[in-house]
């Protein structure tokens, strides 16, 4: 593990007290104050490089990424997960010559961490059975009893989240869930992002909530397409390219058999951007539950 950082020390306790320490076999702390651009990122490279598997680099600013493919080739880690929780981390030229220089390699970037899902690599899929995009069991009949996480958010957010709730009604813990996110606090960055179209801070907000939506059934409010009114093809669906979920690899917006647009309520995130560019109207806010 490389860290750097308030968010970088976060996820490493977290990892560390959900027992993940031993696995652990080398931690590196990196500067904050290192320079955006750095000529020779081989001057960085830390004296104990033992053997890996997986190589996690968390936190880290600029050129300084480029340590992490060279760490993985020297300690013949097959696989690496630079997630970002801040647009300024990695911009896309330099995530490419990150990805360009160790092709053998295979590299994720959650953009959060809390989006990552398994991608079928064997060491990333193991990390994602456990950490990544929030997954809860929500116990209780008129008030939540107990909140189980069976996959959390690598900073620990969702174990937070679950805590907290215990204790309220189950038809207000959506939106409870939604407000123990910003009490946490995320960390992400509330910068807009140009990839996903929104601020990670969103993002990350949207994974929490979904994840208690999935889990009792129904969303209090979401965004609906009539298909009476969806001309899809006409727009060349607009929704779906403006979605910041979909373009974060998740699958909140879909096409039907007629090519009709579908939101599912259980991942959406309320940000309203399908329904300003949705040229006629056909999408609005209903009130739930909504159930699916």
């Amino acid at each position: 593990m490389l860290t750097s950082g308030n968010y970088g020390s976060r996820v490493v306790n977290y990892l560390a007290d959900q027992g993940l320490a031993q696995s652990i076999v080398a931690l590196e702390e990196i500067p904050e104050d290192l320079p955006e651009f750095i000529d020779e990122v081989e001057e960085y490279l830390p004296a104990h490089l033992p053997e890996s598997d997986l190589v996690l680099a968390v936190g880290l600013y600029g050129d300084i990424n480029l340590l992490v493919p060279l760490i993985a080739q020297k300690t013949g880690a097959q696989s690496v997960m630079i997630p970002i929780h801040d647009p300024a981390q990695l911009p896309p030229g330099l995530l490419r010559e990150v990805e360009e220089s160790a092709p053998d390699i295979k590299m994720v970037f959650p953009r959060p961490f809390c989006t990552l899902l398994p991608v079928g690599d064997p060491y990333i899929d193991e990390f994602a059975e456990r950490f990544g995009k929030p997954e809860v069991k929500v116990e209780g009949d008129d008030y939540v009893k107990k909140i189980i996480v069976l996959r959390g958010a690598p900073c620990g957010c969702t174990d937070y989240i679950a805590r907290e709730l215990e204790g309220f009604p189950l038809e207000e813990a959506e939106l409870e869930a939604g407000n123990k996110f910003h009490n946490y606090p995320c960390l992400a960055s509330m910068k807009d992002d140009t990839i996903s179209g929104d601020t990670l801070m969103h993002i990350a907000g949207y994974q929490a909530k979904e994840a208690i939506k999935r889990s009792l059934g129904y969303a209090i409010k979401s965004a609906v397409v009539d298909p009476e009114d969806c001309e899809g093809d006409d727009c060349e669906h607009a929704c779906l390219e403006h979605c910041p979920q979909v373009r974060s690899g998740i699958a909140t917006i879909t096409l039907d058999a007629d090519g009709k647009a579908v939101i599912d309520p259980a991942s959406c995130g309320l940000c309203e951007i399908c329904l300003q560019k949705c040229p006629y109207g056909a999408i609005e806010i209903e009130e739930g539950p909504i159930k699916w």
